[in-house]
């Protein structure tokens, strides 16, 4: 097996064997090499950053008949750290206040990078800016990077009471009330209603007085739904938007903007002081969901590799669940009316106005199954859609490095007005577009090699093929083997 190195290429993201022959037509800010000795082969390096490089049998060149069956392997570097001798950037913390009470918690890393884009990452129901260390710590090296929590999330919970209780009502409690739970509202938390279109204006203040120009953004579950809902609403601030296993429906309730006379029969929106009735219903679910196992074991759910070392990321978690404002949150949250647009209705704005979207999904998520991406991809066939396995619901902390690279990959793309080829193409031939490329990625961690399988979708993928193949790899998973 020959190892081509990074060493012997410089600036070489991807190098990959094709059979067709080299033609006069090079693609701009791409360099076409003819090897002696091998016929009929054409070695394609793709300018740019060093993100990885193939690995390909020499003594069966000749079998790799066409790319969608290509035996190569993709080599991706691992994450920096003192094991490869790289330098990860930096994380910094702050907050900004958006209205008076509500702190905005957010990290950043490469804010000195001062020309590179600028990234944003949303995080997922039940999780914060922390979910994201590992694209701050990596992606932040060469670009600009931001991940928030959402209000009433992560850090970025009341710091206050949002109401009052009374004398007479406080007397009657037997232990140290809930917040969120008193007789009257205080000015400040004046219609608080913790829900996306919240989170929405959340993220355009955060892009237009924090970052300051139109950004790259990306969302995970939840995240990934106020991501395309933010760019439907406001295309001139994105620049690109990546959803990772986005969750296509939020909030049970009516939004009384677009169902007045629908909202109109459930009298609490999720506003405080949060009803009396609503109060022993929370205390007994918060009490379970908020319970150390039951953390444990909905990560297990939503992590297919247990490998993973998730402890930073539920320590977090079990630290958000002990501030006094988290049950009353998690309460508005459930309780919030739906946005005013859909999320197909979103994906439809963004088509109209041209926002460039790629998907990356964990092929083994139990929650948002593959087949809402596919959905997605058949909505906008020209969007990128990659899927990968084994990964489940966050594929961004489960195989950082693929999603890392993946993203790299991307941004270049739209940076160079699409002559920097997408992650896992070789050249602009167009033959994927009737199908899928799958390949495998290695890379290192902690001192091991792991290898994952990526897939890319083609334009013209069958959305009714791709419903087969998520039946098939149910079925597989279910009843025994691994999936396909």
């Amino acid at each position: 097996m020959e190892i081509i190195s990074l060493k012997f290429v410089p600036q070489c993201s991807v190098v990959t064997w094709s059979r067709k022959l080299a033609t006069k037509r090079l693609v701009p800010k791409r360099s076409n090499l003819l090897l002696s000795g091998v016929r009929k082969s054409r070695l394609v390096i793709r300018s740019g950053n060093s993100d990885g490089y193939v690995v390909g049998e020499n003594d069966e060149l000749g079998s790799i008949a066409r790319r969608g069956e290509s035996t190569s392997k993709v080599l991706i570097p691992g994450l920096p750290g003192e094991s490869n001798g790289e330098v990860a950037a930096q994380i910094s913390h702050s907050h900004c206040e958006w209205k008076p009470k509500l702190r905005v918690h957010y990290e950043k890393a490469g804010c000195d990078n001062l020309d590179a884009p600028a990234v944003l990452f949303l995080p997922g129901f039940g999780v914060g800016s922390f979910h994201y260390e590992k694209q701050l710590t990596d992606l932040g090296r060469d670009y600009r990077v931001w991940a928030i929590d959402f209000l009433g999330q992560g850090l970025s919970l009341p710091t206050e009471d949002p109401t009052t209780m009374t004398e007479v009502s406080s007397a009657s409690e037997d232990k140290e009330p809930f917040w969120g739970f008193g007789d009257k509202t205080e000015p400040w938390a004046d219609q608080l209603v913790f829900s996306l279109d919240l989170w929405r204006d959340q993220v355009q203040y955060f892009v237009e007085e924090v970052i300051g120009e139109p950004v790259y953004i990306a969302g995970n579950s939840l995240g990934g739904y106020v991501a395309l809902y933010f760019a439907a609403t406001h295309p001139h601030l994105i620049k690109g938007v990546t959803l990772l296993n986005a969750t296509p429906f939020w909030g049970f309730f009516p939004n009384p903007v677009r169902s007045p006379k629908l909202a109109r029969l459930f009298p609490w929106p999720g506003a405080f002081p949060l009803p009396a009735r609503v109060k022993k219903i929370t205390e007994l679910v918060w009490q379970k969901i908020s319970d150390p196992e039951s953390i444990a074991e909905i990560l297990k759910q939503v992590y297919t590799d247990h490998s993973t070392n998730v402890d930073k990321v539920f320590s977090r978690i079990v630290e958000v669940t002990q501030h006094p404002a988290a049950a009353a949150s998690f309460a508005s949250i459930m309780l919030a009316p739906g946005g005013q647009l859909s999320f197909s209705e979103a994906l439809s704005r963004c088509k109209k106005n041209n926002v460039q979207i790629c998907l990356m999904y964990g092929r083994e998520d139990p929650w948002v199954r593959p087949i809402w991406g596919k959905k997605i991809k058949k909505e906008i066939p020209n969007a990128p859609y990659y899927e990968i396995s084994p990964a489940g619901h966050c594929p961004h902390d489960e195989v950082p490095e693929v999603v890392n690279y993946l993203m790299r990959g991307w941004i270049k793309h739209l940076e160079s007005g699409g002559f920097e080829a997408l992650p896992l193409l070789d050249d602009t031939e167009e033959d994927w577009e009737e199908s899928s490329i799958g390949r495998e990625i290695e890379f290192p961690r902690d001192g091991w090699k792991k290898a994952v399988n990526l897939w890319l979708y083609g334009s013209n993928y069958s959305f009714w093929r791709g419903v087969r193949e998520s039946f098939r790899s149910s079925f597989i998973r279910v009843f025994g083997g691994k999936s396909a």
